[in-house]
C-alpha cells in the first residue's frame, strides 16, 4: 500500500514539473516573440545627414524599371516600393521644403493626388537633400530647411494628402533615380516601367499651370499608352539637388560670415525714433537685447540666422542693446562671439524710460523685445519676451514684401 502511495506521488510530482517547466519555456517563448515587436514600436527613426564622397547620379530611362527603396516617413513608420504594388500607376516626386519653386508647386501636385485617388494612382514624395550642404543664405524663400524634423511641420502646415519621405542621410536610394531639380516627378506603370519624368509642368507661378505634363502622363500611362519621345522626358525645372558632397561651398561661405567685421555704435533716443521710422524700402527687424538678460542671450543666433536667411531680400536685421553706454565694449564682445555682422546699436542713454517711451506704450520695458517694421513705421510683428523662431520666420517669409515664391 505504502508503495502504490508513492508510485502516485511520484507521478504528481512528475506531472507538477512538467507544468511548471511548460510554463516557464512558454513564457519564455512569448517574452523572446514579444521582444522585437516592442523593440520596433519604440525605436524612432533619428536623421544622420553626414558627408559622404560623391557618387555616380543615376539617370533613369524610359522602360526602365523602379529602383527600389525602404525609407523612413514623416508618419514614423518605414515604406518600400513593394508597399504600393496594387496601384495601376505609380508616382514618384522628389521635392524639398525650402525651394521656392517646389513650395510653388505644391498645391497644384496636392490637387492632382486628390484628382486621381479613386483612379488607383499611388503618390510618394522623397526629400533626397542633405541639411548639411544648405546654407541659411540658401533659405530665403522659406521658414525650413529640409531637415527630417522640419519635414513634417511643413507637411503639417500644408496637410500633404501623399507620404513624405526622408533621403537626406545618404541618399541610398535616390541616387539611382537620378533626380535633377526640386521638384522632379517620375512615373510608372504597372508593371513599375518609368513612363514619364521631368516637370509638372510648364509654369512655375501659382495658378498659372494645372499639372498639364503629370496628369497627360498619368492619363496615357491609365490608358496603357506610350507617351511620344519628345514629351515623355522634360527638363525638371527648380532648385538643384543638395548632395551629400556638395558641402564645401557651404562650410567656405559659413566661414567668411564668422569673419565679417562687426562693429557697434552708439545710439540717442531721436536716432531710435528715427530708425523705428523706417524710412527704407526694407522690412526692419529690430532686437531689443542686453548682456545681462539671460533670454537676449540664449536666443540671438537665431537674429543672425534670419538676417542670412532674408538679407538678399527686402529685409535688414538691427540690434539694440540695452547694456549701460559704458558697456560698449562688453556688449560688441558677444556681438563679435555670435558674429553680428549687422548694424548693432547701444543706448547712449542710462535712461531706460526714454527709450520706452520712444518705443510705445505696448512696451512694458522687459527684454527681450522684437519688432518687425514695415517702411513708413506701422509694426507688422510685435514680440514681447522671447521669440518663436519658427513663427518669426513664417511672418517674415509671408509677408507682402517677401513672399515664398519668384
Amino acid at each position: 500500500m505504502k508503495s502504490k502511495l508513492k508510485i502516485i506521488l511520484l507521478a504528481e510530482i512528475m506531472l507538477l514539473l512538467v507544468f511548471l517547466l511548460s510554463r516557464c519555456s512558454g513564457k519564455e517563448e512569448n517574452s523572446t516573440d514579444a521582444m522585437p515587436e516592442e523593440e520596433t514600436m519604440s525605436v524612432e527613426f533619428v536623421a544622420n545627414p553626414i558627408a559622404v564622397e560623391e557618387q555616380p547620379v543615376g539617370k533613369l530611362a524610359i522602360g526602365d524599371n523602379a529602383p527600389d527603396f525602404n525609407l523612413p516617413g514623416i508618419d514614423g513608420k518605414y515604406h518600400q516600393l513593394s508597399d504600393y504594388s496594387d496601384a495601376d500607376v505609380l508616382v514618384v516626386n522628389f521635392t524639398c521644403n525650402h525651394c521656392p519653386t517646389a513650395q510653388a508647386y505644391e498645391d497644384r501636385f496636392m490637387k492632382t493626388v486628390n484628382d486621381y485617388k479613386d483612379k488607383n494612382v499611388a503618390f510618394v514624395a522623397i526629400s533626397s537633400n542633405s541639411p548639411i550642404g544648405i546654407l541659411p543664405e540658401e533659405l530665403g524663400y522659406t521658414d525650413l530647411s529640409d531637415t527630417y524634423e522640419e519635414m513634417k511641420i511643413r507637411a503639417a502646415d500644408k496637410s500633404y494628402n501623399f507620404p513624405y519621405l526622408y533621403d537626406g542621410d545618404k541618399h541610398e536610394f535616390s541616387l539611382a533615380y537620378g533626380p535633377t531639380a526640386t521638384p522632379h516627378v517620375f512615373v510608372f506603370d504597372k508593371d513599375r516601367k518609368l513612363t514619364y519624368s521631368g516637370r509638372i509642368d510648364a509654369s512655375e507661378k501659382p495658378g498659372t499651370g494645372q499639372a498639364e505634363d503629370l496628369r497627360n502622363a498619368l492619363d496615357m500611362t491609365l490608358a496603357g499608352k506610350a507617351l511620344p519621345a519628345d514629351i515623355a522626358q522634360t527638363p525638371a525645372f527648380g532648385c538643384s539637388m543638395k548632395w551629400a558632397w556638395k558641402n564645401e561651398y557651404t562650410i567656405k561661405t559659413n566661414k567668411a560670415w564668422k569673419e565679417k567685421e562687426v562693429t557697434i555704435e552708439k545710439l540717442s533716443p531721436n536716432g531710435l525714433a528715427d530708425l523705428l521710422k523706417n524710412n527704407t524700402d526694407e522690412l526692419l527687424l529690430v532686437n531689443f537685447w542686453a548682456t545681462w538678460c539671460g533670454p537676449c542671450i540664449v536666443e540671438y543666433p537665431e537674429f543672425v540666422t534670419l538676417q542670412r536667411m532674408f538679407g538678399e531680400r527686402d529685409f535688414q536685421f538691427v540690434s539694440v542693446s540695452m547694456d549701460s553706454p559704458e558697456n560698449e565694449d562688453k556688449a560688441l564682445k558677444f556681438l563679435k562671439g555670435k558674429a553680428s555682422a549687422v548694424p548693432n546699436y547701444i543706448m547712449d542713454t542710462e535712461d531706460k524710460y526714454e527709450v520706452i517711451k520712444v518705443v510705445g506704450e505696448n512696451w512694458d520695458g522687459s527684454l527681450p523685445i522684437t519688432l518687425l517694421v514695415e517702411p513708413g513705421g506701422n509694426v507688422a510683428y510685435y514680440v514681447p519676451g522671447t521669440i518663436d523662431a519658427l513663427e518669426l520666420k513664417k511672418a517674415i517669409v509671408d509677408h507682402k514684401m517677401i513672399g515664398r515664391y519668384f
